[in-house]
């Protein structure tokens, strides 16, 4: 039984909420909203000193799985294994060494969709992959509640029905499910019971049966008009003298004699906006990185981006000088903690930070995006302390900044609200009317596959 009953705090207020054994509950809030003071609130960081009723569980018995927590277990798996510190013929941290021993063979990893993975290296896990690790790292700890912070995210359809039955098993064995989510899309038919959280303000809202409550959520979910002007582009295409941005010819990555993808051909021609879509773990990610120089494997393939041939002597900065990224491993990167307005400053460099000082030209199309994405009070602001969302949002005005040739949008709207994500496809239906950049997307979402893709790239 969890009971909240006036909690005051700067950051989050409360006056009521009761999860009773069982119960699934959803607490929906917009990026920036203070979901992420409910998740300290549970993990017993928040100093609390002015509540009336606050009976929850034992923080070791509360599991927590968040980007935030990704984000660090990405990080310190990451320290563990850099050849700074250890031999580099030590194998690398596997799936299965998250998990007890003991539980290697329990059939909730194969409802978790888990069981071909757990030989492989956790640092060559999606997203959403990792995300499924360390629910079962939680569960298999004997946890009363877990806590889920959009946990659909970067999962395809399949996976996504897949994990829903998980967590609805488990919430039916005795342990509560509360799902943090940021659309309404994604709330289980299961997942009966709503929240909703804005500014810090936690309401209940009703039962998701209810008419009443759908009535509500589109009252605070309503868009307002955006009427904020749009950064003007720095470069022409025109100026762009080659019959295709990208084309590989027989595609070929293998790791461990495990083949990735062979024999794929790609051929992607100047405002020929192109959708790529498939399963989890078909290479779609791995594709991005091919064409991005990030993959080691492009110099071992017939490739050419940008007027390059990949392996001819070109740099990857000159590559990626006319191209635009956002991906969860250019955003798992981005480690360091400079201001917002950097952040956006740094996609005129193609860095991790910015280390020269920018011209007035580039600040003043850099706050007009930060303007664009409705975050311009928030320029000073370190990059770490914003909500993941926030981070997205800066990392996709980042990529636009310099008006690429090529835009690489890799699961772009992934810990977007559902009025940033619509956002979001509105800046790419209008930048598709600019015919300027070229934009491939990855995407799961039906929703986001837009009309102006004329191409569709099915793994």
């Amino acid at each position: 039984m969890i009971k909240i009953r006036n909690l005051v705090h700067p950051k989050l207020n409360i006056k009521q909420w009761q999860i009773a054994p069982n119960q699934s509950w959803c607490v929906l809030g917009k990026n920036g909203s203070g979901k992420q003071y409910i998740n300290q609130l549970f993990q017993g960081i928040l100093d609390v000193q002015q509540v009336d009723t606050l009976q929850l569980p034992k923080p070791d018995k509360i599991g927590l799985i968040s980007f935030e927590q990704q984000q660090a277990t990405y990080e310190n798996t990451l320290d563990i294994e850099a050849p700074d510190f250890v031999d580099l013929e030590q194998a690398p941290t596997k799936a299965r060494d998250f998990l007890p021993k003991n539980k290697w063979q329990d059939p909730l990893i194969t409802e978790f969709g888990l069981a071909h993975r757990m030989d492989t290296g956790y640092l060559k896990l999606s997203t959403g992959e990792s995300r499924k690790l360390l629910m079962l790292q939680a569960i298999f700890s004997g946890i009363e509640l877990l806590v889920c912070d959009n946990p659909f995210d970067s999962l395809d359809v399949g996976s996504c029905e897949a994990l829903s039955q998980a967590l609805h098993k488990l919430n039916e064995s005795g342990v509560n499910v509360l799902l943090m989510l940021n659309n309404r899309q994604d709330i289980p038919v299961w997942c009966n019971h709503i929240a909703f959280i804005e500014r810090g303000y936690l309401t209940e809202i009703g039962e998701l049966t209810d008419p009443q409550t759908q009535q509500q959520l589109d009252a605070l979910l309503t868009p307002t008009p955006d009427h904020t002007q749009w950064p003007e582009n720095q470069c022409e295409l025109a100026d762009f003298k080659h019959p295709y941005l990208v084309k590989l010819n027989k595609g070929k990555v293998h790791y461990n004699d495990v083949n990735v993808f062979e024999d794929l051909d790609v051929t992607i021609k100047p405002l020929q906006h192109t959708l790529i879509t498939g399963p989890n773990g078909s290479g779609k990610s791995t594709l991005m990185q091919l064409i991005t120089g990030d993959c080691a494997q492009c110099y071992s393939n017939d490739i050419q981006v940008l007027g390059y041939q990949r392996g001819s002597g070109e740099t990857i900065w000159q590559v990626k000088e006319n191209m635009g990224i956002v991906s969860s491993e250019l955003h798992r990167q981005y480690r360091i903690n400079s201001d917002l307005l950097s952040v956006i400053l740094s996609g005129f460099y193609d860095s991790i930070g910015v280390y020269q000082q920018p011209s007035a030209a580039h600040i003043d199309l850099a706050e007009q995006w930060l303007t664009k994405i409705g975050m311009q009070d928030k320029q000073k602001t370190p990059f770490q302390s914003l909500s993941y969302g926030e981070q997205r949002l800066a990392l996709i005005a980042r990529a636009l900044v310099k008006s690429p040739y090529l835009l690489i949008l890799d699961e772009p709207t992934q810990g977007l609200d559902e009025l940033n994500r619509h956002r979001v496809l509105n800046f790419l239906e209008h930048l598709a009317t600019q015919q300027h950049s070229t934009m491939l997307l990855v995407s799961h979402r039906k929703d986001e596959f837009l009309s102006i893709f004329e191409q569709h790239i099915t793994l």
